[in-house]
């Protein structure tokens, strides 16, 4: 079996707890939408985002001589990701929100330690342990962004201009997955494999967080308290 194709059987489990979240089952399944709900989940996807640039370079930095081969990767991931925090603020204005204000406030606090704990596994474990976060990420997004990005806009009636991030995150992380694949079956010492798949559990239920902390549409959010 190929490294990749393990991490996403060894990580099965800690998917399903993530697509369980109540926001993810309400929007795909039943049509649960508010605008404050999709504004809110961009707000938190701006603070993760804004660090995925500078996450890729702690990474490159950090890899060590035996990995310099993940350079070009690296720099390829770089020049793609660059100003994608920028298309949030974009959709956000284009929800009628206000995005300047996003810019300048904080996270919640789930989304807070998603990153913390990012460029924690950078520093303290294995840099190799982000790839973890690019499978969490990357694979939630191709299963759920185009599907999420159509729910959300139908009942909203928000322009096409709201949903850059969604739909472009869905056309490009299927081309991503491929490339991804091949990189993840490159990786051959079976510590490197391990922390991977121990980062990719930790950021399933850390993701899982921010999405479970995200306001359901208010009918919904009274139906859960009564």
């Amino acid at each position: 079996m190929s490294f990749h194709h393990r991490l996403i059987t060894d990580t099965t489990a800690a998917r399903q707890g993530l697509l369980a979240a109540p926001i993810i089952q309400g929007v795909l399944l039943r049509g649960e939408v508010s605008l404050p709900s999709y504004i809110a989940f961009l707000t938190e996807a701006y603070h993760h985002v804004k660090h995925t640039v500078p996450l890729l370079h702690a990474v490159k930095a950090a890899l060590p001589a035996h990995h310099a081969w993940l350079n070009d990767a690296m720099d390829e991931y770089i020049e793609e990701e660059a100003g994608h925090d920028e298309w949030i603020l974009d959709d956000i204005r284009a929800c009628g929100g206000d995005a300047e204000a996003v810019r300048q406030g904080q996270p919640a606090h789930a989304t807070e330690v998603m990153v913390a704990y990012a460029y924690d596994t950078i520093a303290r474990r294995n840099p190799l342990g982000f790839f973890g976060m690019v499978h969490v990420l990357e694979g939630t997004s191709v299963a759920l962004a185009l599907q999420a990005a159509d729910a959300i806009q139908r009942p909203l009636d928000l322009p096409d201009s709201a949903f850059s991030y969604l739909r472009s995150h869905g056309t490009l992380d299927q081309e991503h997955t491929a490339h991804f694949a091949l990189l993840m079956d490159g990786i051959e010492r079976s510590q490197d494999q391990a922390d991977i798949v121990h980062a990719a559990r930790a950021f399933y239920r850390l993701y899982g967080d921010v999405f479970r902390g995200l306001p359901l549409p208010q009918g919904v959010a009274q139906e859960a308290l009564a």
